[in-house]
């Protein structure tokens, strides 16, 4: 069922100078607690790291294999999700530290920081949602709208997105070298080679680091070792894939037109944010484990704000949608994840299983529906 929404434009710019004020207090307020905070949390990922591999070196013992597989799959959880994607969103760059910087943070991913910063803060953050302008509605291999053109492939999308789970560091890296671009000469490719190997280089480095170098230096444990690392590698990759669809893909997400963002002011930017995100409910374990992206709403509307104020945020936010009545999207986990696979599984199919206006948002200020 479709959710009429109408909103005044004088409300949508009240909505957007509400959001600008809470932006404005967030910054003023930041200080030495936040930089207690994001270097206590690479403090536990690097002991968690260490802890993993060294109780691998002892993963003749079952129960020492599965602690430290456990411990490093952790340990690369956060520094995928609370760490590099927070630290390269530029959201630390006010404790002016040259290790922790949007500029010098290379993180333990196949994705290479100079290109992913560009598909994802640029181009993604920029056109969140917005049909032919962001990429990563479906990652160009999905079809998540009845606005996208149906193709047969889809028709294996809920398979090939199971498997994009287990490899998304993989799929991830690819997807952002535009390679669908080349045949129509959207693209140079020396560039796309030149990024290919960037992601070569990354993926011969972890290859070597968990394949190679770690399990050698277990001896005798180096099949346990190697199945240790790959499995924590494989944990990373479907918890982040599950964490970031829930943020981007459940049922009420909305999705735009270019046509219907001629003209945006801040205020619709801010609208366009909130209606194209989702949040998951739970614990500060939850929020610490997905990088604060279970906040993605609040991400989406702050981007560059540190990542442990989205809790405190949330609130405020979800305060002023009940006030301009503009719909706030949250669930648990459980009900998020099944809600995209939902959509997943009934997109492959051709034609819209809904009206188009259920999965089509008009721009804020003349708002219509939202699913």
């Amino acid at each position: 069922m479709s959710t009429t929404v109408s909103v005044a434009r004088a409300d949508v710019e009240a909505f957007g100078r509400e959001m600008d004020k809470i932006r404005d207090e967030v910054l003023a307020s930041l200080g030495e607690e936040d930089g207690r905070y994001i270097r206590g949390v690479i403090a536990l990922q690097r002991r968690l790291e260490l802890a993993g591999r060294a109780l691998l070196f002892a993963s003749w013992l079952p129960p020492a294999w599965a602690a430290g597989t456990a411990a490093l799959a952790t340990a690369k959880i956060l520094e995928n999700m609370e760490i590099g994607h927070n630290v390269m969103h530029g959201q630390w760059d006010w404790m002016r530290d040259p290790k922790i910087h949007s500029t010098t943070w290379e993180w333990d991913n196949t994705s290479p920081s100079e290109q992913w910063k560009h598909s994802h803060n640029f181009v993604h953050h920029t056109w969140t949602n917005v049909l032919g302008k962001d990429r990563d509605i479906g990652y160009s291999a999905m079809r998540v709208s009845p606005e996208q053109r149906w193709h047969p492939v889809y028709l294996a999308q809920p398979f090939y997105n199971a498997l994009l789970a287990l490899f998304f560091e993989y799929g991830i890296a690819v997807y952002d070298v535009e390679l669908e671009r080349l045949p129509k000469g959207g693209k140079d490719p020396k560039e796309a080679l030149r990024q290919l190997r960037a992601i070569a280089g990354k993926i011969r480095r972890q290859v070597v680091k968990d394949y190679v170098a770690f399990p050698l230096l277990a001896g005798p444990c180096f099949l346990p070792t190697l199945l240790g690392n790959l499995t924590a590698n494989l944990a990373r990759n479907v918890w982040g894939h599950t964490i970031i669809f829930c943020g981007h893909f459940p049922e009420g997400a909305a999705f735009f037109t270019e046509e219907q963002i001629e003209g945006e002011t801040r205020g619709d930017w801010y609208v366009r944010q909130l209606l194209g995100s989702c949040n998951i409910d739970g614990g500060p374990l939850l929020h610490l484990m997905s990088g604060n992206l279970s906040h993605q709403i609040e991400h989406h509307l702050f981007p560059d704000l540190p990542s442990n104020r989205y809790a405190e945020i949330a609130p405020r936010v979800r305060a002023l949608c009940e006030r301009f009545g503009l719909p706030y999207n949250s669930g648990s986990l459980a009900r998020q994840t099944a809600s995209v696979w939902k959509r997943i599984t009934r997109l492959a199919f051709p034609g819209p299983a809904l009206p188009r206006r259920e999965e089509t948002a008009p721009p804020a200020g003349k708002l219509q529906a939202v699913g």
